[in-house]
């Protein structure tokens, strides 16, 4: 598991949970024998993420027989600072906890697994931006282990409307998760009440896989990132021939425990799994995602949304803000990285040349800002084009910031090893089209290409890598503000409320079909994703505007879609930007092109095959 505010990657919590067939009851009688997951994979698919420290802790969890008669069993623990020992005595369970770090915050070197006086032990992958205090020179992974050691272990008070904090006693670790702001994903293992609890934000902003125990591999496991050893789909043998199995599943968004006891009977450790609700109340309203307004009656169509538009400005560069501020960024030794600390995936669109214009008024000019640009068609693809015309509008609002084009040229037909390595990252996605974006947001995020500068004739282009270890990224722009082409189709064939249940839809499910899979592919070149769309106060500042006002699809496309972005770039003066029609990055760096001439033939024989949706063989690596 890992760390990503400092650290990157939630690692292996390997738990060695056995016969756990229902998934509401795990049960462990000793070591398992088959294992489709290799340590050593796991631990570098980590490092990948997270460069700046590896390390591993074990907790080994015995049954303790209290008289002859095997009738009272009890949990006996022992902590093992390290990987490499066993646990001793019969019946057992493990607890390996794994921790690569990318660290981006506070004075000092923190490295994971954390574990404190009380024996508890956390691997964390996230960003706290609100609701638990962090001073700006803080640590926000050690602070939140804080926060966590002072929690109750009780689930008493559950389903009742109050709780231990409401009585006067203790804070319990679902309320401490659920008024956190920003994107996380942890395991932490609580002592004192024998349970390890795990989740992810309520959005699904950081990646967290599980494999639940099987047959073939009997193991508890939960990792922000597969390793090379397994693939999404594997052939294995059994008596009635070979079948598939997936091994990984996205980890539904929500806070889980295993509470360990061991059998009344035989003394086996079991473990009770179990969801809990989100207590805070603000943040159940955002993830029911219910608008104040949603028909407009005739006259209110004929206006421009310039007041909300002001808020919904506001609202993003707070967001930015509390994503790029330099007290808040981990000064590494590296000269390169503190000059450019944030770079922007950049397409030169709408969204990211927000976020970029923003991003120039949040931070001080003396730092220099990476504008990461892939391209599967040279100067001709659509991104291409409008990163150099991008290009000239930031620096024309602002002139005193270097601004680095960074042109990433790729050929499907030349990088074989990285499309492999790229279709371990998107597992358990398995569809041409995820692979087509990861592709395309690996390349990106590695920044590894050309400085562009216009300045020289023939416009000069210098090799060049960008050390950014903070990418903002656009996600979350287009389901909430109507971009998508599905939204005008449901518009014209349900209106106002159809559109509505649309864009819900999208944005309930963009932990599955998206932010695990952007993150996996960012993070693998120990970057950090940050999404300024999918903050908290953003989300609900939305939410509190009409519908008419974010879109209007009886408008024209590249006009009604996204309209409240379009007024957002206006007053930014991104004049040029506000009028660009929507283009996903598959079609906008033209990979989806080639990758439907090298897999499919043609883009005539993908686009019958509908190519996006089909599912891709998984090589053997």
């Amino acid at each position: 598991m890992v760390d990503r505010h400092q650290l990157v990657g939630v690692g292996d919590v390997r738990t060695l949970l056995n016969d756990g067939e229902d998934r509401s009851s795990l049960c462990t009688s000793g070591i398992v024998a088959v294992s489709l997951v290799k340590g050593d994979d796991l631990k570098a698919a980590l490092r990948r993420r997270g460069p700046d420290s590896l390390g591993a802790n074990v907790v080994c969890l015995h049954t303790n027989i209290s008289n002859d008669k095997r009738e009272d069993f009890s949990v006996v623990k022992s902590f093992l600072h390290g990987e490499g020992t066993e646990c001793e005595g019969g019946i057992h369970g493990e607890l390996l906890f794994i921790g690569a770090t990318l660290q981006l915050r506070g004075l000092s070197p923190v490295a994971q697994p954390l574990t404190d006086a009380l024996q508890n032990v956390l691997v964390y992958n996230g960003e706290i931006f609100g609701g638990i205090y962090v001073s700006s020179h803080s640590n926000d992974t050690e602070i939140l282990m804080e926060n966590l050691g002072r929690c109750c272990s009780c689930f008493s008070h559950e389903g009742t409307g109050s709780s231990c904090a409401s009585l006067g006693g203790q804070e319990s670790v679902p309320e401490l998760l659920s008024r956190a702001r920003g994107p996380w994903a942890l395991i932490y293992w609580q002592d004192s009440s024998n349970t390890l609890w795990f989740g992810r934000d309520a959005f699904g902003r950081r990646s967290l896989l599980v494999h639940w125990p099987t047959s073939h591999d009997s193991r508890f496991l939960l990792s922000s990132v597969s390793p090379t050893s397994i693939q999404q789909s594997h052939d294995l043998d059994d008596e009635s021939g070979k079948f598939g199995v997936n091994f990984w599943e996205e980890l539904p968004c929500g806070i889980y425990s295993v509470s360990i006891y061991p059998h009344k009977d035989h003394g086996y450790l079991i473990g009770e799994v179990k969801k809990h609700d989100w207590t805070d109340s603000e943040l159940r309203k955002l993830m029911t995602w219910e608008r104040t307004a949603i028909e407009p009656n005739p006259a209110s169509l004929n206006s421009m949304p310039v007041e909300a538009s002001q808020k919904v400005l506001m609202a993003l560069k707070e967001s930015v803000m509390r994503r790029s501020s330099s007290n808040r960024i981990f000064q590494v030794l590296n000269e390169r990285a503190v000059a450019v600390p944030v770079g922007v995936l950049f397409s030169g669109g709408l969204d990211s040349m927000i976020i970029s214009a923003l991003l120039h008024e949040c931070m001080s000019s003396e730092y220099e800002i990476d504008l990461l640009n892939v391209s599967f068609d040279g100067e001709m693809a659509p991104d291409r084009i409008s990163a150099r015309e991008g290009l000239k509008e930031l620096q024309r609002i602002g002139p005193s910031r270097r601004w680095n084009l960074v042109e990433i040229d790729a050929d499907l037909n030349n990088i074989p090893t990285e499309t492999k390595h790229v279709m371990t990252l998107i597992s358990p996605a398995k569809t041409y089209m995820d692979l087509n974006i990861g592709i395309a947001l690996w390349l990106a995020a590695e920044g590894n290409g050309w400085l562009h500068d216009s300045s020289y004739a023939g416009n000069k282009r210098i090799r060049y890598k960008s050390m950014s270890r903070i990418l903002l990224v656009g996600s979350g722009a287009d389901e909430q503000c109507a971009g998508y082409g599905r939204h005008r189709t449901k518009f014209r064939n349900a209106s106002w409320q159809g559109l509505h249940e649309e864009m819900k839809l999208d944005i309930q499910r963009i932990w599955k079909r998206n932010l695990g899979r952007d993150d996996r592919c960012i993070a693998d070149n120990a970057k950090e994703a940050r999404f300024p769309f999918l903050d908290e106060d953003v989300i609900r500042t939305l939410l509190d505007i009409p519908l008419w006002e974010i879109a209007n699809l009886n408008l024209p496309s590249g006009t009604g879609d996204k309209m409240i972005l379009r007024e957002v770039a206006r007053l930014l003066g991104l004049q040029s930007a506000a009028e660009l029609p929507k283009r996903a990055i598959q079609f906008g760096s033209r990979i989806a092109r080639e990758s439907n001439k090298v897999n499919f033939g043609s883009n005539r024989a993908a686009n019958q095959a509908s190519a996006g949706s089909v599912t891709f063989h998984t090589p053997t690596m």
